[in-house]
């Protein structure tokens, strides 16, 4: 027997789901756009007029710095965002936890549109700022997120997968924080450096290092699956490749972290226990 017209499975039910994830992409592209003229208003114009109100030692930087200072306010803010609904994704998509590789992407695509908004903005800043603010490694970062997150944009594979990528996040404000307590000049051995210090090398460690073999461990998982079968060559390179890169990244950021923080620490000791010899 076949399926009646507009059952599920039948013709109408098969063109109705192929509108509505046209919809869905279409809207995508819309909240790309949307996010690309939000993050670059908050730059321009939210940053500098809140950063001037709150801060005199804003207003003493030369301009480099504050481009700087404001992207990084910009770069917070999509961090808080992403990260809240990342972790709002994880906990209660049902969806994408059950099929992580074809899952209903509707909520994920919204959350990585606004990503991609971001990084487009962002790397458009980095090339008119290029000799202030330019960084090779976050623009490999960006192109090879791009370079993923354009398949889930366009064709909603590998949502879960996508999704938790995005836990990384949640490191941004602690390391943009470190830059701002070195430019309003708070010494590196004071009390909230040093906990903002520890908070973002633990934190950055949790959402970007500890998480790699569990990650891993999931993806080869699905390897020889006929869902991954069903990706095709694109989305299985993209996929692999963009994330051995971020990956790559991360544990060079992370050593990064790890050494600035024990120069801290170490340049510290001496000076109290001079301090104490002084004292005595």
């Amino acid at each position: 027997m076949q399926p009646a017209r507009g059952a599920p499975g039948g013709p109408l039910t098969a063109a109705w789901l192929g509108a509505d994830f046209e919809d869905t992409t279409r809207l995508s592209y819309c909240v790309v756009a949307a996010s690309f003229v939000a993050f670059q208003f908050l730059f321009s114009a939210v940053s500098p007029h809140l950063s001037s109100l709150l801060s005199q030692r804003y207003l003493e930087l030369p301009a480099g710095k504050k481009c700087e200072w404001d992207s990084r306010c910009v770069s917070t803010a999509h961090a808080l965002v992403v990260g809240s609904f990342c972790l709002y994704i994880l906990a209660y998509d049902d969806a994408i936890n059950k099929d992580p590789i074809w899952g209903d992407p509707r909520l994920v695509k919204m959350n990585v549109a606004i990503t991609c908004g971001y990084l487009i903005y962002d790397m458009l800043l980095l090339a008119r700022y290029w000799k202030t603010m330019g960084d090779s490694f976050f623009v490999c970062h960006h192109l090879a997120v791009l370079y993923a997150y354009g398949y889930v944009l366009n064709r909603g594979v590998l949502p879960f997968f996508a999704n938790f990528r995005l836990i990384s996040e949640l490191s941004t404000p602690f390391v943009n924080q470190r830059w701002f307590f070195d430019i309003v000049g708070q010494p590196r051995s004071s009390w909230p450096v040093l906990l903002n210090g520890f908070a973002m090398t633990v934190v950055f460690f949790l959402v970007r290092i500890a998480v790699i073999p569990w990650y891993y461990r999931t993806t080869f998982a699905t390897f020889g699956t006929e869902a991954f079968e069903r990706l095709g060559t694109g989305p299985q390179v993209a996929w692999i490749v963009s994330c051995i890169v971020l990956d790559v990244l991360n544990v060079v950021w992370m050593y990064k972290i790890l050494r600035g923080f024990y120069k801290v620490v170490s340049k510290d000791r001496p000076q109290r226990k001079t301090g104490l010899y002084h004292s005595d």
